[in-house]
């Protein structure tokens, strides 16, 4: 526990990608297998489940310090983050403990679901005694369901491959599923993770070496790796003049939509739906499972999942998906409303054979081929295959980028014909490219502003911002949207001291200001919401700029964004 509450407190130091991956490379070096087990599961983006509800954990840490509520409150809404919090007002640690992070995990942190107050009161108290600041830290954000790490997956991979001297892409590949909640991390699991290749076939069929001191079986296989889709590979935005990437016909150009990239996965009989983030959602989508039962064995279809009505011609807004993400029953009404349908862009396994290595254009042919095999009764709504975008040039390609937001998408994919299927944002492999159309933006009004966490949290940075609503002849600032990213740390600092002098009121950690600032915030989406008193949402509102030329009364207004909503349905 004390090593990986060292490293945790050191990752969370520094932005340097060099001295994460020194310090990460340093830790697996060393770690045992069972501990570097769930840290690896950590860093690579698993989260805990809340063990400990935050009305409970806040009421032991103020007991256990001997404070106030009110003082309590003062000092959170000071630091901007509970776990820190506690680790700082907590007394001195009376003893030290030497137990690692599994039995940590395992032992206690796992137990502690379900427990009486009392029960958990005990413990608790217990533990904070046996541990430092960054250790108290540490325990209490995995206890809280809180814990993220500054660190991007494909560096922890990095860490990992250099350790055990295996290619970066296999330790990617294997890393697939790795966060799948169901499996526990545990020393074998790991120790097949980063067990070394003893020959190119190795690295063709998946299996693993059996030499050094982390050695497996040559070519053991596990049921639990049956299912696993491959690493997804991914785009790079393009910010360059589209006329530097040569003649259209080098690429395979396609819409951009705006669904859940995923994987369909069909093997020895059962069939596998993952998401990119590696969220396993077979159970969210029966109608594309039953589409993968229909399949031969063998094949993995990388796509997009898209609400989609039968017959239609166009998807529906990615909100209609939401239901499928967030209930945890499907009700036929919930299906009904929230049809779904995969539309295939990529096809990776054949019978078995890793298509990986052919180049895309031939990907494609097989994928087509693949499609109309299976009929009508499936390729009509179920399964469709992304079309091709035809240009004569880059001029007629951008007009017809133009259409995106008519057509529900986000803009063309360019994919060069010859590229080979890569792992993550690289271009080793042969480029992708993602044109996106620009953001919807309007000018608004800063109305609200709370702390940000870690680094940011004795700073403003999370905002809230409004429009001007004009009905009944009166007109009123109504919030639409938060956002906390797009400013520079300078400017963030700026804002920060604008808002400590404007403020008129204090609702626990947030804080109501005077309106004096604009900034036009972009946006990928919107809809009409019945949640929201604005009466829309937007999807990924964030800051482009802050509008220093423009007083509140250049703000834009409600009628505005709704007209967003109007010019998409017509």
């Amino acid at each position: 526990m004390k090593r990986f509450a060292a490293l945790y407190t050191a990752l969370d130091a520094t932005t340097s990608t060099h001295d994460k991956l020194e310090v990460l490379t340093s830790y697996f070096s060393v770690a045992d297998p069972e501990d570097a087990a769930w840290a690896s599961y950590f860093l690579a983006g698993g989260k805990p489940r809340q063990s400990v509800p935050t009305r409970l954990l806040t009421e032991f840490a103020r007991e256990r310090a001997g404070l106030p509520a009110w003082l309590f409150d003062e000092s959170y809404h000071a630091v901007g983050d509970l776990a820190e919090t506690i680790a700082h007002i907590l007394p001195p640690a009376q003893r030290t403990s030497e137990l690692g992070l599994t039995q940590w995990i395992e032992q206690r942190v796992l137990t502690l679901r379900g427990l009486e107050p009392e029960a958990l009161r005990t413990r608790l108290f217990s533990y904070w005694d046996e541990l430092d600041w960054s250790g108290r830290f540490l325990l209490t954000k995995l206890i809280g369901g809180g814990f993220r790490v500054g660190v991007a997956r494909q560096l922890v991979v990095r860490a990992l491959a250099e350790v055990a001297g295996v290619d970066h892409k296999r330790i990617a590949q294997r890393m697939v599923g790795w966060t799948d909640s169901r499996q526990k991390p545990d020393a074998a699991r790991y120790l097949r993770l980063i067990a070394p290749d003893v020959s190119g076939a190795a690295a063709r069929d998946g299996t693993d070496g059996a030499d050094g001191p982390h050695a497996q079986p040559a070519g053991e296989r596990h049921d639990s790796d049956l299912g696993l889709p491959y690493p997804f590979f991914l785009a790079h935005p393009l910010q360059a003049d589209p006329q530097t990437l040569g003649d259209p016909s080098r690429w395979l150009i396609e819409w951009k939509w705006d669904g859940i990239r995923a994987q369909l996965v069909k093997r020895a009989g059962r069939v596998w739906l993952w998401s990119r983030g590696e969220d396993l959602i077979t159970d969210r989508f029966p109608e594309v499972v039953a589409l993968g039962e229909a399949l031969p064995d063998g094949f993995v279809i990388d796509g997009e999942i898209l609400a989609w009505e039968p017959g239609g011609a166009m998807p529906l807004p990615f909100a209609r998906l939401q239901p499928r993400i967030a209930r945890k029953t499907l009700s036929k009404k919930i299906l009904a409303d929230s049809p779904a349908a995969l539309l295939a862009y990529d096809l990776l396994e054949v019978h078995g054979e890793d298509l990986r290595m052919t180049p895309l254009a031939d990907r494609r042919a097989r994928l087509d081929t693949l499609v109309a095999s299976l009929g009508d009764s499936l390729a009509g709504d179920l399964l469709r295959v992304s079309p091709l975008v035809c240009g004569t040039d880059w001029q007629a390609l951008a007009a017809l980028r133009e259409e995106s937001r008519a057509r529900g998408v986000e803009g063309l994919m360019l994919k060069e014909r010859e590229s080979l299927y890569g792992v993550g944002r690289t271009k080793a492999s042969g480029t992708w490219w993602k044109w996106k159309i620009n953001p919807y933006a309007v000018d608004a009004v800063l109305v609200y502003a709370q702390r940000g966490h870690g680094r940011r949290a004795s700073l403003y940075t999370d905002f809230t911002f409004a429009v001007w609503d004009e009905a009944n002849g009166v007109r009123t600032l109504v919030p639409f949207a938060k956002a906390y990213s797009g400013l520079t740390d300078e400017e963030m600092r700026q804002v920060d001291a604008i808002v400590r002098k404007t403020t008129i009121e204090k609702f626990g950690p947030v804080r109501s200001v005077t309106p004096t600032l604009v900034f036009e915030i972009g946006f990928e989406g919107i809809q009409a919401s019945t949640r929201h008193k604005s009466g829309v949402a937007v999807r990924f509102p964030r800051m482009l700029r802050w509008r220093t030329d423009k007083h509140i009364d250049d703000a834009d207004t409600l009628a505005m964004l709704k007209g967003f909503i109007d010019e998409r349905a017509a």
